[in-house]
């Protein structure tokens, strides 16, 4: 087992506090978890990009520094079935750390869709055991679509792997921003 360095979060938010503040803040904590938590050096993280037909994933390496598009699960209208399978890839991939795109509107607003994905990242974590937090993914569909362009995939290649890169392209961004949890 791999040693671990902990650090205290410096300051947790409180209960009169929002969780999150769109305007100002990129992501959110979306389960309750201790102040301790590993540092960046040693946790894999698993990227989930949610979509009303499918939901891309991705995971980082376990020093953190690198996204990697693993999967695509299609929507078949089972959320408690979509969950399990994402907890699975959780755990097959022994990640610590689930972080969910949530697409807010060009001004940093909440729109319907992203409440309903942000819904949806409250339920996934109360599936799992680990902590869940979600991040902004604005604009990640659509640089993963321009990034497959530019390899020169044809259009059904591309749509049987957009979801997934898109969910390594919000991870990465993700980890490049130092990992943030408020």
């Amino acid at each position: 087992m791999p040693r671990r360095s902990w650090v205290a979060e410096a300051n947790p938010p409180t209960n009169s506090q929002s969780p999150v503040d769109p305007k100002s803040r990129r992501s959110m904590t979306l389960s309750t978890r201790s102040a301790l938590r590993p540092t960046a050096a040693d946790m894999r993280a698993l990227g989930i990009d949610l979509g009303s037909k499918r939901i891309g994933v991705a995971v980082s390496d376990s020093e953190g520094s690198v996204a990697t598009p693993i999967e695509v699960v299609k929507r078949q209208g089972d959320r408690q079935r979509e969950h399990r399978e994402l907890a699975a890839l959780a755990s097959e991939w022994e990640a610590e750390i689930v972080v969910v795109g949530v697409p807010y509107n060009m001004d940093g607003s909440l729109g319907p869709a992203a409440k309903k994905y942000l819904r949806e990242a409250t339920a996934l974590g109360e599936t799992l055991d680990i902590e869940v937090v979600a991040y902004d993914e604005r604009l990640t569909t659509v640089s993963a679509e321009r990034f497959l362009m530019q390899q020169e995939m044809k259009a059904d290649a591309r749509r049987r792997v957009v979801d997934k890169v898109a969910a390594a392209v919000m991870l990465q961004s993700w980890l490049d921003a130092g990992m943030p949890r408020v």
